[in-house]
């Protein structure tokens, strides 16, 4: 008997939390979609005083002003190929992604691959968010995102990521 030769796609789920709801939340939609969970870590953590938003001279105030700016990443995934659909998880800072995440992407050929943002907040929506990852993930297919709560359920997940297929 001969096995089918059609592809399986395999899902990556990679975050950036910087107060740790991000990464419950990507958790939890990694066990619905069964991938691999990534953290982005930053190469200089991030302390309560760089993520003051209340505060001009912070640092996560400092590299939202200036959209080119790129934190280094502490590590990066050797096997970025073996993934067709990226779940890319981050808090939204200033109505974005926070630059890490233009660092992160920028890091890899991304053609052919399907991301698919999902981001927590407080209160703010996704704003302009593919706005400004759009250049960063060129020959990839950018969805739309998703900003979920905290305490999102697994069902409320796997809902919408049967929307996105």
């Amino acid at each position: 008997m001969k096995r089918s030769s059609v592809k399986m796609s395999k899902s990556l789920v990679a975050y950036f939390s910087a107060s740790g709801v991000t990464k419950k939340v990507a958790e939890r939609l990694n066990e619905v979609v069964q991938g691999n969970l990534f953290e982005i870590v930053p190469e200089q953590p991030y302390t309560s005083a760089d993520l003051n938003w209340t505060n001009p001279k912070s640092r996560s105030s400092v590299e939202m002003n200036d959209k080119s700016f790129r934190p280094a990443v502490k590590e990066k995934i050797s096997d970025m190929g073996e993934y067709d659909i990226i779940y890319l998880g981050f808090p939204i800072w200033w109505y974005i992604a926070p630059t890490i995440i233009n660092t992160f992407l920028e890091q890899y050929d991304l053609r052919d691959k399907t991301i698919i943002p999902f981001a927590t907040s407080g209160m703010s929506g996704m704003g302009k968010t593919n706005d400004y990852l759009e250049n960063s993930c060129k020959g990839a297919r950018l969805m739309k995102g998703q900003r979920f709560d905290e305490n999102v359920s697994a069902d409320e997940l796997s809902d919408w990521v049967k929307k996105m297929k």
